[in-house]
C-alpha cells in the first residue's frame, strides 16, 4: 500500500507511523508514504496557498488553483479522502475498506477549510474523526492510517486480535487482565484463572454487552438490530 499525503507541513509525517507496528511495516515495506507540500504548487512570489473568503467571514480559505494542481501531479488512483468536520465519521467498516486499497491520497486542509470547487474538480470523499476541530487535517490523517495499516496483510503480528477489538463486531471490547494477579487489594476475576475455555468466552461476551450497553448505547441499539435480522 502506498499513501500520498498532501500538506502544508510535510515534516509531519510519518510522525507516530514511524513507530511500533506502522513503523516495523514502513521498514519492511509493507507500505510506503510521500507527504508533498501544497505550497510548493503556489504560482506567485511569496508561494500564496491561502485567500480571503468570497463574502467576507473569519480565518482563511485555501486556494483551489494551487490545490488543483497538486491534485493533477500526484493523485493517479484509489481512495482520495480530505479530512475534515464535516465528513463522515470514519467507522471501522470504512478502515477496512480502506485497507483494501492499493493506494490512498489524503488532503490534509488547514485555515477555515478549501476552496468548495475542488470537490466539484475531483472525487473527493470527506472523512471525521468526530465532532470536533483540530488545527489542521494532518492528525486526523495520522490516526486514520494508523487505523488502516493494521488491516494490512503482516502489519499485525497476531491478525486474531482484529476480529476481538472493539467495534470488530460491533461491540466495545471487553476488559482484559495481567500479571500480577493481585495489585493494590483488586483481583483478577476468577473466570479468567479457571482455564475453562467456554466459561471465560461467555464472561468475555458478557462484559462486551454491559460496557456496550453502558457506554455506546447507540452501539447496542445497532448491534441489536443486526443480530435481530440474522436471527
Amino acid at each position: 500500500m502506498h499513501i500520498d499525503f498532501l500538506t502544508l507541513y510535510p515534516d509531519m509525517f510519518p510522525g507516530c507511523l514511524a513507530y511500533s507496528l506502522a513503523g516495523k511495516a514502513l521498514q519492511l515495506g509493507l507500505w510506503s508514504y510521500k507527504a508533498t507540500d501544497i505550497r510548493s504548487y503556489a504560482d506567485d512570489a511569496y508561494k500564496t496557498v491561502d485567500d480571503i473568503p468570497f463574502g467576507g467571514g473569519a480565518g482563511m480559505v485555501m486556494k483551489v488553483d494551487v490545490l488543483d494542481r497538486a491534485l493533477k501531479d500526484v493523485y493517479k488512483t484509489g481512495p482520495l479522502l480530505y479530512m475534515s468536520p464535516r465528513g463522515k465519521p470514519l467507522t471501522q467498516s470504512k478502515v477496512v475498506e480502506l485497507a483494501h486499497a492499493q493506494a490512498i491520497t489524503v488532503i490534509c486542509g488547514r485555515f477555515e477549510g478549501v476552496d468548495e470547487r475542488i470537490f466539484d474538480l475531483y472525487p473527493i470523499e470527506e472523512v471525521s474523526l468526530g465532532d470536533y476541530v483540530l488545527s489542521g487535517g494532518e492528525p486526523a490523517a495520522l490516526a486514520m492510517i494508523d487505523a488502516v495499516l493494521r488491516y494490512v496483510p503482516g502489519v499485525l503480528g497476531n491478525a486474531d486480535s482484529l476480529t476481538e477489538e472493539s467495534f470488530s463486531q460491533g461491540l466495545l471490547e471487553y476488559p482484559q487482565y495481567t500479571r500480577p494477579q493481585t495489585y493494590k487489594g483488586l483481583s483478577v476475576p476468577d473466570v479468567l484463572l479457571s482455564g475453562h475455555h467456554q466459561k471465560i468466552q461467555d464472561w468475555r461476551e458478557q462484559q462486551s454487552h454491559l460496557l456496550t450497553q453502558k457506554r455506546r448505547p447507540d452501539l447496542w441499539t445497532s448491534y441489536q438490530s443486526s443480530q435481530h435480522k440474522k436471527g
